[in-house]
């Protein structure tokens, strides 16, 4: 689960709601597109909030930045049915999001951890909208088999209990590492409550994309083979092996960036450098 680096929006971004023809969905902005337009999507259990800390870096090197919550999770609205989550409709969203954008110059896509199943999806339908995409801490298939496990256990217990999604909370918080750096009261109100709020069938749903979705590695590069690519990743990762990400890049023939002192969410543990990193590429994809 990743954890915002804080929780308080930069002075000069907003919070909204991003009206679309698939629905409304809530949204950080900051930043004016004088070098472009960045949506962000977040991974499983996550939400807008994991990218506060890079909203201000990016916006400072020229982008608008949108960072968004995905259907059924925390502060956008989704049905109760498992059906509404599958990757395909969770990138016909992300195809949704970018045409009411309305960006001016280039829109450059990134996604993380499941998020970036789901914005390679929404690639693989249709590029035409997108100026490049990154895929931060994700893989070319599903997670590694220890996470496939993990997952399984939580799908497992969302089916069972959906209805009672704070005994669920209660039950994972009671997994924590004895040793683990105890959150702030303030972080732990934040976790909580959008665990809370967000779908059980969006938990579910997605869960299960994590646990089976194949290698479509090929599909992307037949879709879109000159869109300019860049893989990110921390040094180690518990979700999908960094060795499995080298060979994505190689085979996307993306650009590869590892963001020294990082695991699996360099944009919460590092967000400063993981910007950096990513305004690089996006200013070189614009050339």
């Amino acid at each position: 689960m990743s954890k915002p680096p804080r929780l308080t929006l930069p002075s000069d971004a907003r919070a909204y709601l991003l009206a679309t023809a698939r629905g409304e969905f809530a949204v950080h902005e900051a930043g004016a597109p004088v070098r472009g337009t960045a949506l962000l999507v977040p991974g499983y259990t996550g939400s807008k909030e994991d990218f506060v800390g890079m909203l201000e870096p990016l916006a400072a090197a020229g982008y608008r930045v949108v960072a968004v919550d995905g259907r059924g999770q925390y502060e956008s609205p989704g049905p109760r049915e498992e059906s509404a989550y599958t990757l395909e409709e969770l990138a016909r969203d992300v195809l949704a999001q970018a045409g009411a954008l309305r960006a001016a110059g280039p829109l450059h896509l990134l996604g993380h951890s499941l998020g970036g199943l789901v914005v390679r999806t929404a690639v693989v339908r249709d590029p035409a909208p997108f100026a490049s995409l990154a895929l931060l801490s994700t893989g070319p298939g599903a997670v590694c088999q220890d996470q496939r496990g993990r997952t399984k256990l939580l799908v497992a217990a969302l089916e069972a209990m959906g209805d009672d999604m704070p005994a669920i909370w209660a039950a994972m918080r009671a997994q924590d590492p004895r040793d683990a750096v105890p959150d702030s009261p303030e972080m732990l109100e934040f976790l909580r409550g959008r665990w809370l709020a967000t779908v059980p069938e969006q938990l579910i749903g997605t869960g299960r994309a994590l646990i089976s979705e194949p290698d479509r590695i090929e599909d992307l590069v037949r879709a879109a083979p000159e869109l300019p690519k860049l893989v990110l990743s921390g040094v180690s990762d518990p979700v999908w092996p960094v060795s499995a990400m080298d060979d994505m890049a190689r085979r996307l023939g993306a650009g590869r960036v590892v963001i020294p002192g990082t695991e699996h969410s360099p944009n919460a543990e590092e967000p400063a450098a993981t910007a950096a990193a990513l305004a690089a590429f996006w200013d070189a994809s614009a050339r």
